[in-house]
């Protein structure tokens, strides 16, 4: 079975908010803080943008509450209802394209399903009832 969890979008202060999460929660961030700088692509991102968090996830229990910060140069607003994310994390790359597939038919991709970067298989989308998805198959795991 797929393991789900939330993920959510601030404006800004993804990272004052996961240390108030750590605070109240306890633990450590799973792969510690990633900035928008540091990812391919994005040297060319305002100073101000650079420092946002591009990815944190801080495990609670048996389940991981993830964010980031939208980035105003790329065009990302943040909307109330747009800072929510049910993140899957499927056992497989083709578990990953039926879910993708099933999920987002008569909704709107945002990323198609790619190898990226980091290593994982990944992608987003909106399905047709205005649920915002994300699907991330982590071949590590």
């Amino acid at each position: 079975m797929p393991k789900l969890n939330p993920y959510l979008n601030f404006d800004g202060k993804a990272e004052e908010a996961f240390m108030f999460y750590k605070s109240v929660f306890g633990g450590e961030f799973a792969g510690g803080i990633h900035k928008m700088g540091d990812a391919p692509g994005c040297e060319n991102l305002p100073a101000d943008e650079k420092n946002r968090v591009m990815h944190i996830a801080l495990p609670v229990g048996d389940d991981l509450l993830m964010a980031s910060d939208i980035v105003p140069s790329m065009g990302h607003k943040l909307i109330e209802g747009n800072n929510n994310y049910v993140s899957i994390f499927p056992d497989s790359r083709e578990e990953a394209d039926k879910l993708f597939k099933g999920l987002s038919a008569g909704g709107a991709v945002e990323m198609p399903l790619a190898d990226q970067f980091w290593g994982d298989y990944y992608g987003s989308f909106t399905d047709k009832y205005g649920v915002k998805w994300m699907i991330n198959y982590s071949p590590q795991k």
